[in-house]
């Protein structure tokens, strides 16, 4: 599939018909994840993969009542990572690993220590926010290029999600993406036009 094709034919699925994806299938997806781009490639997110019908039950209530959560085969939970010191760690150690010239190891950690530096908490976590929106961007087109359906959904309580899923305090669930196959049928995509979005 052509990945204009992808793009035209993904869609936000509003319910899913309970089958379950492979594991397989679920690796694949994460690891187009995981290769999302991310500013100085500090990839401030993590993804907790929700199967368990219980939990999602326990989920669906605090996400308005959405028929995704529990019809959905996983439930992909998109947090904002916002510890970056253990996360400029991380990159240090996987540049030495994959032997990164040590000049430019010393340049991008210390860009990064510079730039995180100098953010206060909330501008921390806006930062890693947007990072995550990537990722999902990944998830959403790379669902459907694996022959699944997908979801954007930012309808949910986070506290109640950490509560819940037992989250750390560093991460924070901004974006769900229950995925699965589709037991709804796409509606003509409604967009603004080329010329309003460019100026």
């Amino acid at each position: 599939m052509q990945f204009k094709d992808i793009v035209m034919q993904r869609y936000a699925t509003k319910k899913f018909d309970g089958r379950m994806v492979s594991e397989e299938k679920i690796r694949e997806l994460i690891e187009l994840v995981r290769f999302a781009p991310s500013a100085l490639n500090l990839q401030p997110w993590k993804i907790k993969v929700i199967t368990d019908k219980t939990v999602k039950e326990q989920l669906r209530p605090v996400s308005h009542d959405q028929a995704q959560i529990t019809t959905c085969s996983h439930l992909l939970v998109f947090c904002a990572d916002t510890d970056y010191d253990t996360l400029i760690r991380r990159l240090d150690a996987l540049l030495t690993d994959q032997g990164a010239p040590a000049e430019q190891q010393k340049m991008v950690i210390g860009m990064a220590r510079a730039f995180v530096s100098a953010m206060p908490a909330e501008e921390r976590f806006a930062w890693s926010q947007a990072q995550t929106y990537l990722a999902l961007g990944n998830a959403l087109n790379g669902a459907k290029a694996l022959g699944l359906d997908s979801c954007p959904m930012g309808g949910f309580d986070p506290k109640e999600y950490s509560r819940i899923l037992n989250i750390p305090a560093h991460l924070v669930p901004v974006m769900l993406c229950p995925v699965g196959y589709a037991a709804d049928k796409p509606v003509p995509k409604v967009r603004f036009a080329h010329e309003e979005i460019v100026f």
